[in-house]
């Protein structure tokens, strides 16, 4: 295996020492598919154990389990749990509400998130003077501090391109250009350091201050101090005073900063807190899988403004519900509009091509203004599939059915909403897969959507998207044909399609137990919920999930991002997953609050109340903690490479010197390697 890991690679691995190798090794689809040889076989037994049924359920229908989540589902009764599951609304979700209330963004509306959390452009408006500013004093604040900022960045700009001009026309020697760099830093430093000390005597000042009254007389400071309370707060002053805020104040605070940065962040947040802490994770897991097939990339314009009202109104009501009512809110939402470019398409012979009303079309009309992006991925990638049997003559068709489904921009409407512009609608009937469609405005767009949601073809993708994020990459035909069947003759219910699938014995084989790899959010998810992490900030597991290759919301062509495990299963990639275990354990990540004692004491519940325990930091106590962590972890399901490999890992005399004195920090160790392992990577 060796000859194919580069040099560099090597010594990233070298790092990490054996657990490294075991990783690399042992995951299905990496060095020749080499499988895991768990203590108990599960391909070769005929039904899973009660407990086994717990845990696959709790790594397919959610995104892992949280400590004591296996006992509650057995408790419950496997079966009753997916009942319980595939019916979120009647599940409370206390933990999870409390954990999403302070971040307003998720509640509103996209033209109330660009008038509090204003955009370059709109910024670059208000600094030439075509759009006023707020009259609510707070957001005259804010956005008199980010017109200050973008004007002295427009300064700095110009100083740069004056101090090049200047060099150009008199070169300095490099002894002249030497000390002028040195000349530089020291009054960049200066300047910085006067700037933390304005800032510092700001908090300082604000904390004498009643709570509720701190934003409003931040915002009655002069507009550059405000700028460096906002650059330059020094982090124990940030420390102590931020969690004190309340949340608006709070986001004020980040806008002064970055504006468009909120929304983002929030909605990314936001994601990370739905997986680790909702009750009801089948509609967290569903809802991530229809964002990915219906994908809409975050970082597209004012997208940035549209996703979060997507994911809230467009995707989440309608995840477990009626297909065809998922395809029409994607449809009609701004956020694919836009994504797609959809709202500018213009039919070639409509009004707004400059055709007048009831001339006749001219024949073989160039198709100048029409845009077939959206009618593409619509059959594409939302509904038949690429051998859905459609034609590019059909994508033609399509795209001029939907000409005139549009929206107006949300900086310039009072509401922002699916609105359907007759003047860019292309008159006349259109052929659809052999089918006529008569004129009728936006009703032909409806009857494309009515006719491509029942489509036979559309049953066979949609199932074969659903059985392989659930069972696995390459499903058995024989369960994609029960799921479209049901898909078929229930109108799409997507719950009766999922009951269907959760029935199946193949869902329930153990030859898939164990079988599919985790993605990073999955993998990201389950180790904070395994471990009880309390997450105090979650934009540290975003920016994780970042460095592993899946920022979240960002996946910028239409596909979405895959659950196949080819797609994840590379060295960097795992590397990145082991640092992040190790980082996690060891206190390395800041606002993910790890405790490893809570993490024994659960492999302690696990264990037979007659079994000894040797204490860690004890001769074998390594032995003793080792089993108890992979029993709380990964449900005693480790093969022997790996637990010989921890041990390795644990004993090397240089990591043992470090560990010896230290029992929470062996812990640590253990806890990271165990998350770091082949057998956690899988679901």
């Amino acid at each position: 295996m060796s000859s194919a890991i580069s040099p560099s690679r090597k010594s990233r691995i070298s790092v990490l020492g054996p657990i490294a190798l075991v990783v690399l090794s042992s995951i299905p689809g990496w060095a020749g598919d080499v499988k895991v040889k768990a203590k108990r076989s599960h391909a070769s037994a005929a039904i899973l154990s009660e407990h086994d049924r717990a845990l696959h359920v709790l790594n397919r229908l959610a995104f892992g389990p949280r400590p004591g989540d296996i006992e509650k589902v057995m408790d419950a009764g496997v079966d009753n749990w997916i009942e319980q599951q595939l019916q979120p609304d009647k599940i409370a979700n206390p933990v999870l509400d409390s954990k999403l209330a302070p971040y307003r963004t998720l509640q509103m509306q996209a033209r109330d998130l660009l008038q509090n959390f204003p955009n370059g452009n709109m910024i670059r408006e208000a600094t030439d003077g075509k759009r006023p500013l707020p009259s609510d004093p707070i957001q005259y604040g804010l956005w008199e501090v980010l017109v200050a900022r973008y004007r002295q960045q427009q300064q700095n700009q110009q100083n740069q391109q004056n101090a090049a001009v200047a060099a150009a026309a008199a070169p300095m020697s490099p002894e002249d250009a030497a000390k002028k760099a040195a000349a530089d830093k020291a009054a960049q430093d200066a300047a910085t350091q006067q700037a933390k000390d304005i800032a510092h005597h700001i908090a300082q000042m604000l904390l004498t201050i009643p709570r509720e009254k701190r934003m409003a007389s931040l915002m009655q400071l002069p507009v550059t101090d405000r700028m460096a309370f906002a650059g330059n707060l020094p982090n124990e002053d940030r420390d102590r005073l931020l969690p004190e805020f309340p949340p608006a104040d709070r986001e004020i605070y980040y806008a002064m900063n970055n504006s468009t940065g909120v929304v983002v962040g929030e909605l990314q947040q936001a994601k990370i807190l739905r997986a680790v802490y909702s009750a009801r994770q089948l509609e967290e897991v569903m809802t991530d899988f229809w964002y990915n097939h219906f994908n809409v990339f975050l970082n597209k314009d004012v997208d940035t403004y549209l996703v979060t009202g997507y994911e809230r109104d467009a995707i989440r009501p309608h995840a477990l519900g009626k297909f065809h009512d998922l395809l029409v809110a994607t449809a009609q939402s701004p956020a694919m509009l836009y994504y797609l470019d959809n709202w500018v398409s213009i039919g070639p012979d409509s009004i707004a091509a400059g055709v007048k009303p009831g001339q006749p079309a001219k024949p073989n009309t160039p198709n100048k203004g029409l845009n077939e992006n959206y009618a593409r991925e619509l059959m594409e990638l939302h509904t038949l599939g690429v051998n859905g049997g459609y034609t590019q003559a059909d994508v033609t068709q399509v795209a001029r059915v939907f000409t005139g489904w549009t929206f107006q921009p949300p900086q310039q409407a009072q509401s922002i909403g699916f609105l359907f512009d007759p003047k860019k609608h292309e008159p006349g009937p259109k052929t659809v897969l052999g089918h006529t469609i008569k004129e009728d405005g936006m009703n032909e767009g409806m009857e494309v959507l009515e006719m491509l949601s029942r489509s036979p073809a559309t049953a066979n993708f949609v199932c074969t998207k659903l059985a392989k994020r659930f069972v696995n990459d390459d499903p058995p035909a024989s369960l994609v044909k029960q799921m479209a069947a049901t898909f078929l003759s229930s109108d799409g219910d997507i719950r009766e399609v999922l009951r269907t699938m959760f029935r199946s014995k193949e869902f329930w084989s153990p030859a898939i137990y164990r079988k599919k790899v985790k993605t990073p959010l999955e993998f990201v998810a389950s180790a904070l919920r395994a471990t009880g992490t309390d997450v105090q900030n979650p934009g540290a597991a975003v920016q994780a999930l970042a460095k592993m290759g899946m920022p979240l919301y960002q996946m910028a062509p239409p596909t979405g991002y895959s659950t196949a495990a080819e797609v994840w299963m590379n060295s960097d990639a795992l590397l990145d997953r082991l640092n992040f275990s190790v980082a996690l354990t060891s206190g390395g990540q800041n606002g993910l609050k790890f405790d490893p004692l809570r993490v024994l004491t659960l492999g302690l519940l696990t264990r037979a109340p007659k079994e000894e325990i040797v204490p860690v930091n004890t001769a074998g106590g390594s032995d003793a903690a080792v089993v108890l962590i992979e029993d709380a972890l990964i449900g005693g399901e480790t093969s022997k490479s790996t637990n010989e490999a921890i041990h390795k890992e644990i004993n090397d005399p240089q990591i043992a010197a470090h560990l010896s004195d230290d029992p929470g920090k062996a812990l640590g160790t253990i806890i990271g390697l165990a998350l770091g392992s082949p057998e956690f990577q899988l679901r």
